[in-house]
């Protein structure tokens, strides 16, 4: 389908009201969780549902929504986020919020007798505290979350500091009468693009596996160690970095991926031999089959290679979330409107974790993606047009229209 220059336009006025909010001088963007920054962004928000007529409130831990009215009555809840990572692009996240304005916009020009709220929900990215989805997961009691009081920001305050100071609380009530959730985001992924598909339907959300190893050794002088009698810990965390490696290989046809995101290497002098390596693992998958096989050879080739080179290592799990899937029935009406709508589509699961995880276990719940330049997320290049945020907003709305009650042929 060809969409109207109006709903261009008016996309695109949306889009520039967010542009210039926590620009860097490098050409991203800067709107980490409960920070000014992402403050201005969910006052954009608001003012924008005012302007148009609709209700809008913050919740008990900062989530801003815009609605037609709140008359409590079971409704549709439209989400995604307006925080960013550090330096990152201008579409993750905004262009669900813009989708989600963009169906209030279409139905109050049709009068859609359908309860429509629009949700940005706070500090989804773990840029800042180190955790995702944070104000998502508080208002749904979602099972994952721990105690996350003592998290810290970095400006140095923890969350409990931050909820005090503006009267947030950190054990709100859990949200209620949300019957359907549906978000749209950029891929974060080349799929869509490589396959020049116009939308996706989401299937499942990778549940990930998180690890923290530390590998220790001797810090010894470079020059006056003998090779055959160094305790290098950074050659072991090698050795251990290519069979993670090699373990995500080995999985991928089950859709799994195992990364090495982080490493810190101490003293990390040049004259020093490495005497501790602390790495940062992330796997993740939509087999829970697959995530256990790889964290059993992951157990496996660090006690192999540690105890090889006679060294020592602490293997600490530091979080863990099951896959989860998207509502059957959503994906098939969700897919049957691209359908009608002449919009390509295909299923896919999603290696990113979203909102959408929170609700999951609450409502029925779904999620269309749509196509980012070359894969690029998380990074002042990310782009998609203001055309494919239409697409996924339409297949959306048709949805939402109730127009899809026939079967695929």
């Amino acid at each position: 389908m060809k969409h109207a220059i109006e709903d261009i336009i008016y996309a695109q006025n949306l889009f520039d009201r967010f542009y210039g909010i926590g620009a860097s001088e490098n050409g991203g963007v800067t709107r980490l969780g409960y920070m000014a920054e992402e403050d201005q962004m969910h006052e954009t928000l608001l003012a924008i549902g005012r302007e148009e007529g609709y209700s809008g409130y913050h919740d008990e831990v900062g989530n801003t929504y815009v609605c037609f009215h709140d008359d409590h009555q079971p409704y549709t809840l439209i989400g995604s986020h307006l925080d960013s990572v550090i330096d990152g692009g201008r579409y993750d996240g905004v262009a669900g919020v813009i989708a989600g304005l963009l169906i209030l916009h279409w139905a109050k020009e049709d009068l859609l007798d359908n309860n429509i709220h629009v949700s940005a929900f706070r500090c989804e990215e773990s840029s800042n505290f180190g955790r995702c989805t944070i104000g998502s997961g508080l208002i749904t009691k979602e099972v994952y979350k721990h105690d996350i009081s003592d998290l810290t920001a970095k400006n140095g305050k923890t969350l409990k500091e931050i909820f005090d100071e503006r009267g947030y609380d950190l054990n709100p009530v859990c949200i209620s009468n949300v019957k359907t959730y549906l978000e749209l985001h950029i891929e974060q992924g080349k799929v869509l693009e490589e396959y020049q598909t116009r939308v996706g339907i989401v299937t499942t959300i990778a549940g990930p596996r998180r690890f923290q190893i530390h590998i220790h050794g001797s810090a010894e002088h470079s020059g006056a160690t003998p090779m055959d009698m160094r305790h290098d810990a950074l050659s072991a965390a090698a050795e251990v970095i290519l069979e993670i490696e090699s373990i995500g290989r080995d999985e991928a046809m089950y859709q799994s991926v195992a990364t090495v995101g982080t490493l810190d290497i101490r003293p990390n002098a040049l004259n020093v031999i490495p005497g501790e390596v602390v790495l940062g693992v992330d796997m993740r998958g939509i087999d829970e089959s697959s995530l256990d096989r790889m964290e059993m050879r992951l157990k496996n080739s660090l006690k192999s290679v540690c105890h090889k080179r006679g060294l020592t290592y602490f293997r600490e799990k530091t979080s863990s979330i099951p896959p989860i899937s998207m509502s059957d029935e959503l994906i098939s009406k969700l897919s049957l409107s691209a359908k009608q709508l002449g919009i390509s589509h295909r299923l896919m699961p999603s290696g990113a974790g979203h909102d959408a995880m929170s609700f999951a276990h609450l409502c029925d719940t779904g999620m269309v993606f749509i196509p980012c330049d070359k894969g690029i997320s998380h990074n002042k290049q990310e782009y998609t047009s203001i055309e494919s945020i239409l697409d996924g907003a339409r297949v959306m709305y048709e949805y939402m229209k109730g127009a899809n009650t026939y079967d695929f042929d």
